[in-house]
């Protein structure tokens, strides 16, 4: 069944793609060699001192010499750029390794080997339905990168026009990376987006840890990857309708996500909270008065290194979003993303401290996290000063919402995915259109001037802030409800109490994390 439904979503995909709006002038044409791109038409634009396109004519007619030197620039300049997006790429793809080691070693021992797959079979999953249909939606009208030298050919948005604006809402071409978009700064593109995209769809499988049959987690990353993330992600990163709330109307730059604390963050927190309500909590968590027992993990240690490694990724997350190794704003992200995290295990550790009588280390662990969360979309427009704030502020967010989410709403989320991610990504999304200070962003999404905030005087910045949290919220959410709902009908979200009591490993992934343990130990 979900085989025939896959097939008819693709196709009518692919039809779609004959509807999109084109831009105009010639269409370009795909470049696998690279060869057209990192010429001397790149150099101009690349300082604020450059020569203009006329200029370059001139001199190419006058100083054939100054023109080849001006394309070993160009060329330069755009592999600079192209590898720097690459090795951040590859960091954040590393981080799958730290979000399989933390939501491991927060889990336990009985369900290691499967918490451990599903961190594994995601990327796999994820990249695959990206490749079908996801890239494209997300950026097949984005008309490309030009630090990147180009990638033009994705030049097709589907586009509604209401109040005589246009709305983009997916992109139409780019499915299966095709012959038409064949072309080396695209697949740069499709590499770095994806690990973004992957980033998502991991953290539902924390939330729903202990519990989720591997089938249908399978189809879950199909869903995410080819539909729901893409989506969003063409309306902020992809040229679509929130991007552009400040060209069409006034409010500020439109809706800015620096490097994806709703793309990313906000996406997979809220997607973990529908699923985490839609399977319910684990055997033994909530005794019958409603009180919740404590399920520790069963190696602090293991978590612990996972949360290390996912802020080490975090810097090829956030400063690898500048596409250019040649923006001196690379420093400025680096640091206030270093510095958010160390406020947010800080704050973390003190408030359990103050409250509890005792350091969570765990806490602080997820502190951490929650700080680069809640960085990770204004890391490019605030001051260190802010950004410890920030980071801070996100720590004490994370305590909060775990024990509201757990004691008052009696949700189980093992790992506290709902609090780190989406709590502290729309924390993230408002502390932006609180505190940018107008040093940096100008001609962001086609609007002039720096991106400035509430407290340096733009209040229009913030409503955009506004939108797109409350956007997110309402469409993913529904959506992955809807669908969690639905799907259980045709293939089961939950294992039967007996596996549950027993132990995912052996039942739906054919190992055992830990084989030298006895299966009916109190390990577990």
């Amino acid at each position: 069944m979900f085989k025939k439904i896959l097939l008819a979503l693709t196709l009518a995909l692919v039809v779609l793609a004959g509807t999109g709006t084109c831009f105009a002038g010639d269409p370009p044409k795909p470049d696998p060699s690279g060869a057209s791109i990192g010429t001397a038409a790149d150099v101009v634009n690349a300082t604020s001192g450059a020569p203009s396109a006329e200029d370059m004519e001139k001199m190419a007619a006058a100083e054939p010499l100054a023109t080849k030197l001006a394309d070993v620039i160009g060329h330069n300049r755009i592999a600079i750029n192209m590898t720097w997006v690459l090795i951040c790429g590859f960091l954040v793809m590393f981080m799958q390794a730290g979000f399989a080691l933390a939501e491991t070693g927060f889990t336990r021992a009985k369900n290691a080997g499967h918490t451990m797959g599903m961190n594994m079979m995601v990327y796999a999953i994820g990249m695959l339905g990206f490749w079908i249909c996801g890239f494209a939606l997300q950026m097949g009208g984005s008309g490309g990168a030009a630090s990147l030298g180009g990638g033009g050919v994705l030049d097709s948005e589907f586009v509604i026009n209401l109040f005589g604006k246009d709305f983009g809402l997916f992109g139409t071409k780019g499915f299966f990376l095709g012959n038409d978009v064949y072309d080396g700064t695209v697949l740069t593109m499709f590499l770095f987006q994806m690990v973004f995209m992957d980033t998502t769809a991991t953290i539902p499988t924390g939330s729903m840890a202990e519990r989720w049959t591997m089938k249908h987690f399978c189809v879950y990353g199909f869903f995410i990857s080819m539909f729901v993330y893409p989506l969003y992600a063409n309306w902020v990163w992809g040229g679509g309708w929130l991007s552009q709330l400040g060209a069409n109307f006034g409010l500020g730059h439109g809706l800015l996500d620096f490097a994806g604390s709703s793309v990313v963050h906000m996406t997979g927190g809220v997607a973990a909270l529908a699923g985490a309500i839609a399977i319910g909590p684990r055997l033994g968590k909530f005794r019958a008065d409603g009180t919740a027992n404590a399920i520790p993990g069963h190696h602090i240690p293991m978590a612990i290194a996972g949360c290390l490694i996912l802020a080490f990724g975090w810097f090829g997350f956030n400063a690898g979003s500048t596409l250019a190794g040649g923006d001196m704003r690379i420093g400025v992200v680096a640091a206030n993303t270093m510095l958010a995290s160390a406020g947010g295990a800080m704050t973390a550790m003190l408030y359990m401290w103050i409250r509890f009588g005792k350091p969570d280390i765990s806490m602080a662990a997820n502190g951490l996290l929650a700080g680069l969360v809640a960085i990770t979309a204004p890391c490019a427009f605030v001051t260190p000063i802010m950004s410890v704030v920030i980071g801070g502020v996100g720590g004490m967010l994370l305590c909060i919402s775990v024990l509201f989410i757990e004691n008052v709403l009696k949700i189980d989320d093992p790992v506290g995915a709902i609090s780190v991610h989406g709590v502290n990504g729309a924390w993230g999304m408002l502390a932006l259109g609180l505190f940018a200070d107008g040093t940096y962003g100008d001609g962001v999404n086609g609007v002039k001037g720096a991106v400035t905030g509430l407290f340096y005087g733009d209040a229009s910045q913030l409503f955009a802030q506004l939108i797109g949290i409350t956007t997110n919220i309402i469409f993913v959410f529904v959506v992955m409800f809807i669908f969690f709902k639905v799907s259980n009908k045709f293939v089961k979200m939950r294992v039967a109490p007996e596996i549950e009591q027993e132990g995912l490993d052996m039942a739906e992934v054919a190992v055992i994390g830990y084989p030298e343990f006895s299966i009916n130990k109190t390990h577990r």
